[in-house]
């Protein structure tokens, strides 16, 4: 095994396409420069090992090290980008056909009564001798584990909805493990390095692959003294062929959410042992064992998979970030993947879904620094070259505005100075003294977004049932509006200024597809696929009765009366749309309502904003087109937008500064007492008084530079807040209740009292 490693193919690098599931797995393949231990010579150091009692290590897993991951691990992607997942019916003809079972799988006939019988007498009576013997032959090879956990023995299951694996007897048995004598804990991963060992001639069948899914669950993998075996076994998974690992991918979305959650710490753990290993010589040196890391991600990522087609997710994507990786040199993991792409050199990149949200704006940021400094460096050589005074003015984008005319400036401003778009911005409204430190800029962006977004202004439509916006339908000659609107996302994200605006999460997923920007302006862009559901984030009634449609028993064609032709009004007009040519005169049926239901809500999410849509989508990309974009979730990029939804006010005040008043005054403590006892309503609006948005960045409270000033006024005043440098203002109150009066209707009614 030592001399001879699986091949797994490279995959070539493909901007508009991102990794697969399963990425790649460098260290893996035939010729690797880097040995790794061997399983022949383990066995006898796992006998050898003790623990500070003199047990032994190889079995004494008595119980669970993994990193929580929640709130102090920040709660990695259904991934857009992964390569396009296999369907069973797109397999090739040769993979959905049966595999053969030879040798032909031994009967055992133990059922998981009668092995929880056993275990209770050998509890009672002191004698294991016959679970002993259950364990060490059902894992000496993988035709045993076949013949103790398949529902029959020799029967085909080889579809993805069903292993052929009995469940319960695989939990009874390993939930058992761990409470039975050492000795036993030791055979049975003697059992497994034998099993591991075996030289297997030609295909890989779908018994082995039952194995290998029933192996993954031993709970002995908690301890650092097994790491070599869980190792050996992660990288024998990783180089199963893609069409093995669809078949993972849904068996493992079948296991249980606590156990498919205990599954995926153990890999997390894995992982971030072996980057920072509390006992470094537990472990063998990280020049011999480089495939570790990249074995254990390729095997996350199948859990990842299986998350994202589960409906719903068996748990939160973010449960999948390690937030050890933002210890690690997470730019040379990005440049390693910009330069190699999906080849054989590993990058966490290449699996995005890892990745924390913090780590991913440090990429972001970085990488956009990195190209304003480059625009910066190629006006400054344009200028010596033709030995023309340098003006330091050129380091930067220069927005300069009348209030008067924000909108019609800011448009001018930004069309004309395109080609400055990567560098840092700064804002000058005409007529006021003062340098931008970032509060002007944050005001431009507040001011604007304000009056673009008003219901009076036109370009999108607030929907009350869903509290979020959405592109207005009718049509003009020129949508350059709808580009500085995109523009203003992109230089947000470059310029980390969250945004107070509410899209809905398809949007988001629109702005991603297709990852990159076509050289054809014109062209029409995000045209994501559209379902019932997405409809349901914008316009949750008519997606009900669109549902109701669908599942209605009557006669579709006589009670509806629908055909394929819808109408939408347009700035008070009323207009008809087909759906499809001809479709007034075609009839919706229950045979055809599928197809006018999928038409429809294309046309509303897709179709009838395609110009008003590509133009913002364009100015988004202006600014944001990057490679690290294609890390991003959706999700991801709403929460760079707007900010995250999660707010923490104990971390607010820990990470408070003070102006004219000190942490321990009377009244900072009434504030503190105050708004940690307001419901989440009014904290929220708190945050929107004195920031401009109810969103918490996505570095955290700590991120905000929250400020409370003193203001030397009488305590009859209302509270003031200036949003642009996130600070409230407060007269010394006297007693608490005064100054919860007064804080709750300030910020009940913030656009009175609030200084902009």
């Amino acid at each position: 095994m030592d001399g001879e490693q699986s091949a797994v193919p490279g995959v070539e690098r493909d901007r508009d396409r991102l990794p697969p599931i399963s990425g790649s797995a460098p260290g893996l393949g035939r010729g690797a420069k880097q040995p790794f231990p061997s399983l022949g010579t383990f066995i006898s150091t796992l006998s050898q090992r003790r623990d500070a009692g003199g047990r032994s290590l190889a079995g004494g897993v008595t119980g669970t090290h993994w990193l929580r991951h929640g709130r102090e691990l920040p709660p990695i992607c259904s991934d857009v980008r992964q390569k396009q997942r296999f369907s069973i019916d797109t397999l090739p003809a040769e993979v959905k056909a049966p595999f053969p079972c030879d040798p032909v799988i031994p009967l055992r006939n133990k059922t998981t009564r009668e092995f929880l019988e056993d275990a209770e007498r050998a509890v009672q009576s002191g004698d294991w001798k016959e679970v002993r013997e259950f364990y060490v032959t059902t894992f000496n090879s993988f035709i045993e584990i076949n013949a103790a956990f398949k529902r029959e023995a020799n029967g085909s299951f080889d579809t993805i909805d069903d292993s052929g694996v009995n469940t319960k007897f695989v939990n009874a048995v390993y939930d058992t493990l761990l409470s039975t004598p050492q000795e036993i804990q030791k055979l049975v991963l003697k059992g497994i390095i034998n099993s591991l060992l075996r030289e297997w001639k030609g295909p890989r069948t779908k018994d082995d692959l039952r194995a290998y899914f029933i192996l993954v669950q031993n709970p002995q993998y908690s301890s650092t003294s097994t790491y070599v075996i869980y190792a050996h076994l992660l990288r024998q998974i990783a180089a199963l062929s893609e069409a093995d690992h669809h078949f993972l991918v849904h068996w493992l979305k079948k296991l249980s959410a606590r156990r498919f959650r205990q599954l995926v710490e153990r890999l997390l753990q894995f992982i971030s042992t072996r980057l920072f290993p509390a006992e470094p010589e537990e472990l063998p040196p990280p020049a011999k064992c480089s495939w570790w890391i990249p074995s254990a991600t390729r095997v996350l990522s199948l859990f990842n998979a299986a998350n994202s087609v589960s409906s719903p997710p068996i748990m939160p994507f973010t449960d999948f970030y390690n937030i050890t990786l933002e210890h690690i040199d997470y730019m040379e993991e990005y440049r390693t993947w910009q330069n190699y792409g999906n080849s054989n050199r590993f990058s966490f990149c290449q699996f995005p879904f890892i990745l924390s949200t913090v780590v991913k704006k440090a990429i972001i940021q970085k990488d956009s620094e990195q190209q304003m400094i480059s625009q910066a460096r190629q006006s400054l050589v344009s200028k010596v070259s033709r030995r023309q005074r340098v003006d330091m003015n050129l380091l930067f984008l220069n927005i300069k505005v009348r209030r008067a005319q924000l909108l019609s400036d800011s448009l001018d401003e930004l069309t004309r100075k395109r080609c400055d778009l990567k560098k840092k911005l700064r804002v000058t409204f005409v007529g006021e003294a003062g340098l931008d430190m970032g509060g002007l800029t944050k005001e431009w962006f507040l001011l604007l977004i304000r009056q673009i977004f008003h219901t009076d202004y036109g370009m999108f439509t607030y929907m009350k049932d869903s509290r979020c916006h959405w592109f207005s339908s009718w049509k003009c000659d020129n949508y350059s509006e709808f580009q500085l609107v995109g523009t203003l996302m992109g230089l947000a994200v470059y310029n980390s200024i969250a945004l107070d605006i509410h899209f809905p999460l398809y949007c988001y997923r629109k702005l991603l597809t297709p990852p990159t920007v076509p050289c054809d302006q014109n062209a029409l862009v995000g045209m994501a696929t559209a379902t019932l559901d997405d409809l349901q984030q914008v316009m949750p009634e008519l997606a009900h009765g669109l549902g109701e449609l669908l599942s209605y028993e009557g006669n579709v064609e006589e009670d509806f009366y629908l055909t394929f032709q819808v109408f939408q009004e347009e700035m008070g007009v009323v207009r008809s749309y087909n759906l499809k040519p001809g479709g007034d005169r075609i009839s919706v049926t229950k045979q055809n309502r599928k197809e006018y239901v999928q038409l429809y809500v294309d046309f509303l999410l897709n179709k009838s904003i395609s110009r008003q849509f590509s133009a913002f989508y364009h100015g988004f990309h202006s600014v944001c087109a990057s490679d690290a974009l294609m890390l991003l979730r959706p999700e991801e990029v709403e929460m760079l937008v707007c900010g995250s939804p999660d707010l923490d006010l104990v971390a607010l005040q820990r990470a408070s500064q003070y102006e004219g008043y000190t942490r321990t005054d009377a009244t900072v403590r009434c504030f503190w007492d105050v708004v940690l006892g307001f419901p989440l309503e009014l904290q929220k609006k708190l945050l929107h008084f004195t920031t401009g948005s109810d969103r918490v960045p996505v570095g955290g409270m700590a991120d905000l530079n929250f400020k409370i000033a003193k203001i030397d006024v009488p305590t009859d005043w209302l509270p003031v807040s200036h949003t642009c440098f996130n600070q409230i203002c407060l007269p010394p109150y006297r007693t608490r209740k005064e100054l919860k009066h007064k804080l709750t209707i300030a910020i009940s009614n913030a656009e009175g009292f609030g200084l902009e």
